[in-house]
């Protein structure tokens, strides 16, 4: 569940997005890169026990054999050099240059990151110098790394700016799923000959608490770039807007090869879990409410980032100290699927993109990713860093260890951090500043109170 988000031409900025944003965007449209459909059996997915929703979700992206990412052999784009948007005259340009490289790849999207190197990094590299404490080693984890372009850069401009000793004495290593991923950032990162003795890659799940070893006990920085969104989640149900939620689960049929979804009452303990943070600021259901939903009962739907609570609280288990700096997209268009937080459920149907309205459609051949809610982040980070419900005072919620954190739209974070003069066309046309309005940056780091 630690592989890296990559951004289609359905997961660029909103105006990219989105057809029915900004009307002088179509004639720009990047091209859709055809690639064969797979079709698998709703068998290869799961077996005749129904599963939960999240395991589901990790199957149909992630199985070694049937998994949306296993059959993409070139998921991650890399272009052979920076675009350099001061020679550009403004969005036409950018928006032309775009679409000539993605005809000239094999590769249907780019990380931000990726489009905007190196300056994305070195943003990221300077809100870790600004923040973090330079009297004991600098230490990085990257939780999927991508092709490595990310670990370069903040390399690069920590060996350029800093005090040579942050440099000498500093560690980066990166926790990747894929082996052919892994492989591509020691390449990408060797670049760069002195970044070797600093960089490593463990091939492995993040989310795996038997991954890790010892806790760490010293500061560190945890770099998460479009990891979120990817990450499985729960559906939980409800048959009107006070009755009890109740766990999904998916079966198959057994008349068909179709799937359908079981309601069970709640039992799994990580749902609770997220569901007790959902809903721990909720106001009481009043007699109106209650009347209310009995004459017209309303059925609700939502979607839990259970894969998200649960790498948190191995990230908190096993790195106590760590200061967090994560970006995602904020919200999707065009979502089809129902529910609060639903995912958009992407497909190529003759070279094209198109997407599902169910996330059951998904058997292999769809991409499905969530709009991340970072109110909810803020508030889990929290929970797992200490926070716990306590019965014995009455008190909903006893805080333990608490963490400064921010949240910042994307635009306004490279403001504060990067350089947003790199990135600017000659007509004054910034496309990380003015484009990326579906995304945001979350900054967290510990405080001293442990009580």
């Amino acid at each position: 569940m630690a592989l890296v988000r990559f951004i289609s031409c359905r997961k660029l900025p909103l105006v990219f997005c989105s057809r029915n944003v900004t009307a002088n965007v179509d004639q720009f449209e990047l091209p859709c890169l055809g690639s064969p459909r797979a079709f698998f059996s709703t068998h290869k997915l799961i077996g005749d026990e129904p599963v939960l929703v999240r395991d589901f979700i990790h199957t149909a992206l992630y199985d070694p054999k049937h998994g949306y990412f296993s059959q993409r052999s070139r998921s991650v784009g890399v272009l052979e050099r920076s675009i350099k948007f001061n020679q550009l005259e403004g969005r036409k340009a950018y928006m032309k240059l775009l679409e000539k490289v993605y005809k000239q790849s094999d590769i249907s999207w780019f990380t931000p990151v990726e489009l905007f190197k190196p300056w994305y990094a070195h943003g990221i590299a300077e809100a870790i110098l600004r923040t973090t404490n330079l009297s004991v080693p600098l230490k990085i984890y990257e939780i999927g790394g991508g092709s490595g372009t990310c670990a370069k850069g903040v390399l690069d401009y920590i060996m350029l700016n800093a005090p040579e000793r942050i440099y000498n004495n500093m560690s980066y290593t990166s926790i990747e799923i894929s082996p052919s991923l892994a492989k591509i950032q020691k390449e990408t990162v060797a670049q760069v000959g002195s970044h070797l003795s600093k960089f490593r890659v463990e091939c492995r799940d993040a989310s795996d608490l038997s991954g890790w070893r010892n806790v760490e006990q010293q500061p560190c920085w945890v770099i998460m770039l479009e990891v979120l969104d990817n990450l499985p989640h729960d559906l939980v149900y409800s048959k009107s807007q006070v009755s009890p939620w109740m766990e999904v689960l998916v079966e198959n049929k057994p008349e068909s090869e179709s799937l359908s979804e079981l309601f069970k009452p709640l039992e799994d303990p990580l749902i609770k879990r997220c569901i007790e943070i959902v809903e721990h600021e909720a106001d009481p259901i009043s007699k109106r409410q209650e009347i209310w939903s009995k004459l017209f009962p309303k059925p609700r739907r939502s979607w839990l980032p259970t894969g998200c609570m649960k790498l948190l609280e191995v990230l908190h288990e096993k790195l106590p100290k760590m200061s967090l700096i994560a970006s995602d997209f904020s919200f999707l268009p065009d979502v089809k699927v129902p529910g609060e937080r639903a995912p958009l459920v992407s497909t190529k149907k003759d070279g094209c993109s198109s997407d599902y309205s169910s996330y059951l459609d998904a058997k292999g051949d769809a991409d499905i990713f969530f709009p991340t809610d970072f109110w909810l982040l803020e508030r889990m980070d929290h929970y797992c860093s200490g926070w716990r419900k306590t019965e014995k005072d009455g008190t909903p919620w006893k805080k333990g260890r608490k963490r400064r954190t921010l949240t910042l739209d994307t635009s306004a974070f490279m403001d504060e951090f990067g350089l947003p003069s790199k990135t600017r066309t000659k007509d004054g046309y910034n496309p990380l500043l003015d484009d990326f309005k579906n995304t945001k940056f979350y900054l967290s780091v510990p405080t001293h109170n442990t009580k």
